[in-house]
C-alpha cells in the first residue's frame, strides 16, 4: 500500500504546445478517476504569456485545500510542471510527466536536439505566414495519425489570433535541466511513446536517470489512434511504479545533441 503521501486526491494537469484542457481530460481523467482521483486540467491562455500564466494556474490549483496534490502534464505541461514542482516540493505527491521533449533551454540546441521546439517553431512561422486554415490543411495531408490531425485542427483553432505567439513562447522556454531534476526526490510517473520522433524516446530516458525515483512507461501515437487514455493509464502506472520504488542515486551525464528528424506533419518554415 502507498504511504498516505502518495495517496492523493487531486492531480493538476498542464496541456502541451498548441494543445489545450480538452485533450489532458481525454487522455487522463479516466485513469485517474480509476484511483478515486480528481482531474484539474486548467484551460490554456493563449498568447506570448501562455507559459507564465500555466505557473499561476498551478499556484492557483495547488492552493485549494491544502493536501498534496499530483501535478504533471504534456510535453510543455511536463516541463512547466517539474519546475514548479522543484520549487513547491511539499505540495506535491509526486508527478505525471507525458512526452517530456527535452533538457534544459531549448534555444541553446541544435533543432534535432530539440524537435518539439522547433517544430513549434515552424509551425508558428507557417501560420504567421499562411494563415491557420492553410497550414492546417498541410498539416493533414501529411500526418500519419488521423486523429493526431483532428487533435490538432481543433485545439489550435481554439487559440484563435494567439496560436503563433503562444507556439514561440513554449518553443523559447526552458525544460528543468538533469541537474534540477536529480534534485527532485518525488515520485515521477513518465509516459514516452516509441514512435513519436517530436518526444523522442530516449528524451524519456534521460529524465528517468536523471530523476532518483522515476520510471518510465511506453505507448504509441498509434494506440492513441484507438484509445486516447493510454497515455494517462501509461503515466499513472509509471508513477504507481516510481512511489513503490527505493530512491536511487540519479546520473546526469552531459546530454548529447541527438540526431533526428522533425516529425513530418508539422510544416517546415520556408526561407
Amino acid at each position: 500500500m502507498l504511504p498516505s503521501r502518495y495517496r492523493p486526491a487531486v492531480a493538476i494537469l498542464l496541456p502541451g504546445s498548441g494543445s489545450d484542457h480538452v485533450f489532458v481530460a481525454s487522455a487522463f481523467a479516466q485513469p485517474l478517476a480509476s484511483l478515486g482521483i480528481h482531474l484539474v486540467a486548467p484551460p490554456p491562455l493563449p498568447g506570448s504569456t501562455v507559459v507564465s500564466a500555466m505557473w499561476h494556474a498551478l499556484d492557483s490549483a495547488a492552493g485549494v485545500g491544502g493536501a498534496a496534490v499530483l501535478v504533471g502534464g504534456v510535453s510543455l505541461g511536463a516541463h512547466v510542471a517539474t519546475s514548479w514542482a522543484a520549487r513547491n516540493p511539499d505540495r506535491c505527491a509526486g508527478l505525471l510527466l507525458a512526452l517530456p521533449g527535452w533538457l534544459g533551454p531549448a534555444h541553446s540546441m541544435r533543432a534535432d536536439a530539440a524537435p518539439a521546439a522547433a517544430a513549434a517553431r515552424a509551425s508558428a512561422a507557417a501560420v504567421r505566414r499562411d494563415g491557420v486554415d492553410r497550414t492546417l490543411a498541410e498539416v493533414r495531408a501529411t500526418v500519419r495519425q488521423r486523429w493526431l490531425a483532428d487533435e490538432l485542427d481543433r485545439a489550435w483553432r481554439g487559440y484563435g489570433a494567439g496560436l503563433a505567439d503562444s507556439l514561440d513562447a513554449a518553443a523559447a522556454s526552458a525544460a528543468p535541466t538533469a541537474q534540477e531534476l536529480s534534485r527532485l526526490w518525488l515520485p515521477a510517473g513518465i509516459a514516452a511513446f516509441s514512435d513519436d520522433p517530436l518526444h523522442p524516446h530516449d528524451v524519456a530516458e534521460q529524465w528517468r536517470n536523471a530523476m532518483p525515483r522515476a520510471a518510465v512507461v511506453t505507448t504509441s501515437l498509434r494506440a492513441m489512434g484507438h484509445d486516447r487514455a493510454t497515455l494517462g493509464r501509461a503515466a499513472l502506472l509509471a508513477w504507481l511504479r516510481a512511489a513503490h520504488r527505493r530512491p536511487a542515486v540519479p546520473h546526469t551525464p552531459a546530454e548529447p545533441a541527438r540526431k533526428g528528424t522533425t516529425a513530418p506533419w508539422f510544416p517546415a518554415a520556408r526561407r
